[in-house]
Order: structure tokens, then C-alpha cells, then sequence
């Protein structure tokens, strides 16, 4: 099976740059709703991930939760607990589930490193939970990421 009938192209995938600040980083997050988001540098290729967690241990721990103090630090600045590490294109969908076992999403990139889209975790488990019940499988069917 062709991993990239999971993905969520990029143009629907809420991502920040590299070089964004933590306000616009918090601001896109809680736009959005979500926990995580993928980073870019602005040619296309993926940093990493910053999540909920790692703005609010830094702003705890480096301005004494002072946000204001806080708000025009470089993201890149932030120190990342962790990174959902990417896939490439080609890469089998055994390599794809092992991922997915430790990640919510997993970004995907082109041969280059430039971020295509992601997969969720959710969308792994609603095309196994609908194979195991002979039920038609949509791709990305009503999914928010």
C-alpha cells in the first residue's frame, strides 16, 4: 500500500516557520486547536515540531511566565522536548505504522526533504478500524488534524 494515500497535503496542514516568534506560534496553535504543529523553513523543508508543552516550560522556566517578555522570541529559540521525526515519500507503510506508534502525525518529505503533508495517527486507525469491519474506506474522511 502507497503511504500517500494517508497524507494530508500541506496546503491543509497548519505548520509554522522557522522563523516565526513564540506569539505567532501560540497565536496559529490556538487558531487552529491544535497541540502541535510542524515546522518549515521557509523553502519547503522541515525542521521539527513544536508542541503546547514546549512553549509553556519555556516560558516558565526562561521568563519566569512572563509572557509578555516572553512573546518576541525566535521559535527556534525554544528548546523542543521532542520531534516527530519524518518519512519520506517512498517509505513503506510497515516503517509508517512504527512511526505513528510514537507520534500523533508524521510529516512526510519528498526526496529533497521538502515537507509534503502529514499523516495521522487517526487516519491509520480509521483505515484499519474500517478493513477490520468491511466498511468503504475514505481517505481523510471528516478528519481535523
Amino acid at each position: 500500500m502507497n503511504l500517500l494515500f494517508f497524507l494530508t497535503p500541506k496546503g491543509k496542514v497548519a505548520y509554522i516557520y522557522d522563523d516565526f516568534t513564540l506569539r505567532q506560534t501560540l497565536e496559529k496553535m490556538e487558531y487552529h486547536r491544535y497541540s502541535a504543529v510542524p515546522i518549515l523553513t521557509r523553502e519547503g523543508k522541515y525542521v521539527g515540531t513544536i508542541t503546547e508543552g514546549d512553549l509553556l516550560w519555556a516560558i516558565k522556566n526562561r521568563y519566569s511566565l512572563n509572557f509578555k517578555e516572553a512573546e518576541n522570541t525566535p521559535i527556534l529559540e525554544i528548546p523542543r522536548r521532542m520531534d516527530n521525526l519524518p518519512v519520506s515519500a517512498d517509505t513503506e507503510i510497515e516503517d509508517l505504522i512504527i512511526k505513528a506508534l510514537n507520534q500523533n502525525f508524521v510529516p512526510v518529505t519528498d526526496d529533497r526533504g521538502i515537507f509534503i503533508g502529514l499523516i495521522t495517527r487517526k487516519d491509520i486507525m480509521r483505515y484499519f478500524a474500517q478493513t477490520m469491519h468491511n466498511l468503504p474506506v475514505r481517505a481523510n474522511a471528516g478528519v481535523e488534524q
